[in-house]
């Protein structure tokens, strides 16, 4: 059981109640993370029966929805429409050997560095948490009472940075650990959005022109003992 005082940009102080919702703790961790139209703090008050009540101290507003946040839904169909295709493992391989394709590796750069294709770019698309404004402190505490001390938030520079290192003619596949799928399963009737499949949307929205996707992931890539390389 958990009980939550929510509070709204537009809340008072003379309006604010504190009720118990028997969330279950992922819930509640969504809640916090993705789904919260406010920014909390939270700190645990111990009752007599020695359960845990969590209440909120704080609340700042949270930043607009960028496009990276958008339902995987909408992205899809934006990636289809723009005729994004996937390729595997060794299609890629011979697309950047004979078609002068860049494999542009979105994970964090210590992965990166851990091995990577040769001749492959790093940006990534997610880094942690810089920032310490109340909303940065709030998620930092939401990741941290879950036992997860390395938050992660969107690479606000990620565009930015793509841009300094390839033109929006450049051919790019882009690649993550485990590639997503915009394939269409049983289980899965929408596919699988993953960080490469949100860094080709935000690549497509802003004119880029030629990019593919990693189907399989470098997951994919190591398994099948493609060249890789690794960085000190």
């Amino acid at each position: 059981m958990v009980a939550l005082t929510l509070i709204t940009p537009h809340s008072s102080s003379s309006c604010l109640q504190s009720k118990p919702y028997p969330l279950p703790f992922a819930s509640y961790s969504n809640f916090v993370i993705e789904n919260s139209t406010c920014c909390i703090s939270i700190s645990p008050v111990k009752f007599s029966t020695r359960r845990t009540r969590f209440t909120i101290l704080s609340a700042a507003t949270k930043p607009a929805k960028s496009p990276a946040e958008e339902e995987w839904k909408t992205k899809r169909e934006v990636l289809l429409e723009k005729k994004v295709r996937s390729v595997d493992v060794k299609e890629a391989l011979g697309l950047q050997k004979e078609n002068s394709f860049v494999i542009l590796d979105v994970r964090p750069e210590a992965e990166f560095k851990e091995g990577h294709p040769p001749g492959a770019i790093n940006v990534q698309i997610y880094r942690l948490i810089k920032e310490w404004t109340a909303w940065d402190i709030a998620r930092r505490v939401a990741f941290a009472f879950f036992g997860i001390f390395a938050g992660t938030e969107e690479n606000p520079e990620f565009l930015q940075i793509v841009e300094s290192k390839l033109d929006k003619t450049s051919k790019i596949i882009v690649a993550c650990s485990s590639g997503g799928t915009m394939k269409p399963t049983q289980n899965l009737p929408e596919g699988q959005q993953s960080r490469s499949l949100i860094a080709a949307y935000l690549l497509v929205l802003n004119g880029y022109k030629n990019v593919f996707h990693l189907e399989g992931g470098l997951y994919q890539w190591f398994k099948e003992d493609l060249p890789i390389e690794a960085e000190e």
